[in-house]
């Protein structure tokens, strides 16, 4: 039994050394637990304001972001009331020229209708101009003889009174001026 006691003693005395080194250990631990959260605090103090700087940095591009957007939607509402605009120009442009298709389609054809009439009044008129100098040519022809004949009867009246003495002979004078005064008046 002392034995017993003197192995129960230095089991004792063991588990003293032991509890004493884990108390040492613990303490230690503790002091470096305690050096740990400090530093741990005023390190985590220094991420929590990067953190909260880099939060401010983010919201204040989020701002950005969110004013850039609403530009961009602005400008977009504003080229799309453009492009509908521009649309509807492009609509009335188209149904400006199909209508002025049609007015040159019209024009066109009245243009065809003058042309005809003008070949037309020209051809008349070249038919006119031929009839008017046929007729010129035979007015001067006629004026030619009616001074021929004038020239004849003034020549005939001369000889009348020339030979006034011979009765047969002024009634023979006066049936050829009366023939080639008749023969001028035909033409």
């Amino acid at each position: 039994m002392a034995e017993e006691l003197r192995q129960e003693q230095e089991h004792s005395q063991h588990v003293d050394r032991l509890r004493r080194g884990l108390e040492q250990q613990i303490k230690e631990m503790q002091v470096r637990l305690d050096e740990a959260e400090a530093a741990a605090l005023k390190g985590g103090k220094k991420i929590i304001a990067k953190l909260e700087e880099r939060i401010r940095s983010l919201e204040q591009e989020l701002d950005g972001e969110q004013r850039r957007h609403q530009d961009t939607d602005k400008n977009y509402r504003k080229a799309e009331r453009r492009m509908r605009e521009l649309d509807f120009q492009v609509e009335e442009d188209k149904k400006n020229a199909e209508r002025l298709t049609d007015l040159i389609d019209k024009l066109q054809g009245k243009l065809k209708v003058y042309k005809r009439q003008v070949e037309e009044a020209e051809e008349i008129a070249a038919t006119n101009l031929g009839k008017y100098r046929q007729l010129q040519a035979q007015l001067t022809d006629a004026e030619e003889r009616a001074d021929v004949a004038e020239n004849c009867l003034s020549k005939l009246r001369a000889k009348s009174r020339v030979t006034a003495s011979a009765a047969p002979l002024a009634s023979s004078a006066s049936a050829a001026v009366i023939r080639s005064s008749s023969f001028a008046r035909d033409y």
